[in-house]
Protein backbone atom coordinates (compact mmCIF):
# COMPACT_ATOMS: atom_id res chain seq x y z
CA UNK A 1 0.00 0.00 0.00
CA UNK A 2 1.18 3.54 -1.42
CA UNK A 3 1.54 5.63 1.94
CA UNK A 4 1.08 9.78 1.98
CA UNK A 5 2.51 11.86 4.62
CA UNK A 6 0.54 13.98 6.11
CA UNK A 7 2.33 17.53 6.01
CA UNK A 8 1.15 20.94 7.83
CA UNK A 9 0.60 23.21 10.88
CA UNK A 10 -2.37 21.25 11.86
CA UNK A 11 -0.55 19.86 14.38
CA UNK A 12 -0.36 22.34 16.33
CA UNK A 13 -4.41 22.73 16.73
CA UNK A 14 -5.90 21.92 20.37
CA UNK A 15 -7.53 19.28 18.37
CA UNK A 16 -4.85 17.50 16.29
CA UNK A 17 -4.83 14.02 16.93
CA UNK A 18 -8.40 13.71 15.86
CA UNK A 19 -7.76 15.80 12.75
CA UNK A 20 -4.89 13.04 12.33
CA UNK A 21 -7.06 10.67 12.49
CA UNK A 22 -9.84 11.90 10.34
CA UNK A 23 -6.88 12.30 7.70
CA UNK A 24 -5.41 8.38 8.20
CA UNK A 25 -8.98 7.41 7.68
CA UNK A 26 -9.32 9.47 4.26
CA UNK A 27 -6.01 8.48 2.80
CA UNK A 28 -7.60 4.20 4.09
CA UNK A 29 -10.68 4.92 2.14
CA UNK A 30 -8.73 6.31 -0.83
CA UNK A 31 -5.94 3.48 -0.73
CA UNK A 32 -3.68 4.63 0.90
CA UNK A 33 -1.68 4.63 4.44
CA UNK A 34 -1.51 7.71 6.26
CA UNK A 35 1.50 9.03 8.22
CA UNK A 36 0.72 11.60 10.44
CA UNK A 37 3.61 13.16 12.53
CA UNK A 38 1.65 12.89 15.48
CA UNK A 39 2.10 9.29 14.88
CA UNK A 40 5.38 9.60 15.95
CA UNK A 41 6.27 7.94 19.87
CA UNK A 42 8.42 10.19 21.47
CA UNK A 43 9.39 10.24 24.89
CA UNK A 44 8.69 14.17 26.17
CA UNK A 45 10.48 13.45 29.51
CA UNK A 46 13.21 14.53 28.39
CA UNK A 47 15.21 17.56 27.73
CA UNK A 48 13.07 20.28 25.22
CA UNK A 49 16.30 20.31 22.60
CA UNK A 50 16.31 16.26 22.85
CA UNK A 51 12.40 16.45 22.03
CA UNK A 52 12.87 18.68 19.29
CA UNK A 53 15.71 16.50 17.49
CA UNK A 54 13.74 13.40 18.05
CA UNK A 55 10.93 14.77 16.38
CA UNK A 56 12.48 15.90 13.71
CA UNK A 57 14.12 12.63 12.91
CA UNK A 58 10.89 10.60 13.44
CA UNK A 59 8.73 12.89 10.72
CA UNK A 60 12.20 12.80 8.71
CA UNK A 61 11.60 8.98 8.75
CA UNK A 62 8.11 9.03 8.09
CA UNK A 63 9.02 10.96 4.77
CA UNK A 64 11.71 9.03 4.01
CA UNK A 65 9.24 6.02 4.21
CA UNK A 66 6.21 7.74 2.23
CA UNK A 67 5.64 7.32 -1.33
CA UNK A 68 3.81 11.11 -1.62
CA UNK A 69 3.04 14.16 0.74
CA UNK A 70 0.43 16.30 0.84
CA UNK A 71 0.63 19.41 2.20
CA UNK A 72 -1.71 21.95 3.87
CA UNK A 73 0.01 25.21 2.57
CA UNK A 74 -2.66 27.58 4.04
CA UNK A 75 -0.91 30.55 5.42
CA UNK A 76 0.09 30.18 8.94
CA UNK A 77 0.64 32.82 11.86
CA UNK A 78 0.99 35.32 9.02
CA UNK A 79 0.99 35.77 5.23
CA UNK A 80 3.16 32.28 4.81
CA UNK A 81 2.42 28.54 4.67
CA UNK A 82 4.14 27.00 7.73
CA UNK A 83 7.64 27.08 7.66
CA UNK A 84 8.07 23.50 9.14
CA UNK A 85 5.60 22.26 6.28
CA UNK A 86 7.61 24.05 4.12
CA UNK A 87 10.68 22.62 4.82
CA UNK A 88 9.02 18.53 4.63
CA UNK A 89 8.28 19.56 1.17
CA UNK A 90 11.63 20.79 0.04
CA UNK A 91 12.90 17.69 1.93
CA UNK A 92 10.45 15.43 0.23
CA UNK A 93 10.87 16.87 -3.36
CA UNK A 94 14.72 16.50 -3.14
CA UNK A 95 14.37 12.64 -2.05
CA UNK A 96 12.19 12.23 -5.23
CA UNK A 97 8.61 12.14 -3.19
CA UNK A 98 5.74 13.30 -4.94
CA UNK A 99 4.86 16.55 -3.21
CA UNK A 100 0.77 17.67 -3.22
CA UNK A 101 -0.36 21.08 -1.70
CA UNK A 102 -3.57 22.44 -0.69
CA UNK A 103 -4.75 25.84 0.21
CA UNK A 104 -8.52 27.62 0.72
CA UNK A 105 -8.16 30.11 -1.36
CA UNK A 106 -6.72 30.77 -4.88
CA UNK A 107 -5.53 34.39 -5.35
CA UNK A 108 -2.15 35.32 -5.58
CA UNK A 109 0.97 35.82 -2.95
CA UNK A 110 0.93 39.80 -3.74
CA UNK A 111 -3.09 39.65 -3.97
CA UNK A 112 -3.07 38.67 0.11
CA UNK A 113 -1.69 41.98 0.79
CA UNK A 114 -4.51 44.68 0.99
CA UNK A 115 -4.25 48.29 -0.33
CA UNK A 116 -2.83 49.60 3.27
CA UNK A 117 -0.10 46.66 3.43
CA UNK A 118 1.77 47.89 -0.06
CA UNK A 119 2.52 50.36 -1.88
CA UNK A 120 3.91 50.66 -5.28
CA UNK A 121 7.10 50.87 -6.15
CA UNK A 122 9.15 51.16 -9.89
CA UNK A 123 9.10 47.36 -8.79
CA UNK A 124 5.90 46.19 -8.64
CA UNK A 125 4.76 46.41 -5.19
CA UNK A 126 6.40 46.44 -1.61
CA UNK A 127 5.52 46.25 1.82
CA UNK A 128 5.75 48.22 4.24
CA UNK A 129 9.46 47.55 5.23
CA UNK A 130 9.98 48.63 1.23
CA UNK A 131 10.69 44.69 0.35
CA UNK A 132 9.67 43.90 -3.08
CA UNK A 133 6.21 41.67 -3.18
CA UNK A 134 6.97 38.58 -5.53
CA UNK A 135 4.20 38.59 -8.18
CA UNK A 136 4.28 35.48 -10.25
CA UNK A 137 0.60 34.93 -9.63
CA UNK A 138 1.44 31.82 -7.43
CA UNK A 139 -0.49 31.78 -4.32
CA UNK A 140 2.45 30.72 -2.27
CA UNK A 141 5.91 31.17 -2.96
CA UNK A 142 7.82 30.31 -5.99
CA UNK A 143 10.17 27.89 -4.60
CA UNK A 144 7.49 26.07 -3.31
CA UNK A 145 4.79 26.27 -5.84
CA UNK A 146 7.58 25.11 -8.93
CA UNK A 147 8.55 22.27 -6.78
CA UNK A 148 5.25 20.41 -5.73
CA UNK A 149 3.05 18.12 -8.39
CA UNK A 150 0.19 20.36 -7.76
CA UNK A 151 -1.55 22.75 -5.94
CA UNK A 152 -5.00 22.11 -5.29
CA UNK A 153 -7.70 25.11 -4.28
CA UNK A 154 -9.69 22.78 -1.79
CA UNK A 155 -9.08 20.82 1.25
CA UNK A 156 -6.63 17.57 1.96
CA UNK A 157 -10.05 15.30 0.85
CA UNK A 158 -9.82 17.01 -2.51
CA UNK A 159 -6.00 16.37 -3.07
CA UNK A 160 -6.88 12.84 -2.27
CA UNK A 161 -9.61 12.60 -5.46
CA UNK A 162 -7.05 13.88 -7.89
CA UNK A 163 -4.83 11.18 -6.52
CA UNK A 164 -7.22 8.91 -7.85
CA UNK A 165 -7.68 10.26 -11.55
Amino acid sequence: MRKIYIAGPDVFEQDSKDIGKRYSNLCKEYGYEGLYPLDNVVDFNQEKKKIAKDIYKANKDLINSCDIVIANLNSFRGKESDSGTVWECGYATAKGKKVYGYLHRSNSYQEQFSSEEKMSSKDGFIDLQGRVIEDFDYPVNLMIACSVEKIVVGDFEDVLKILEN
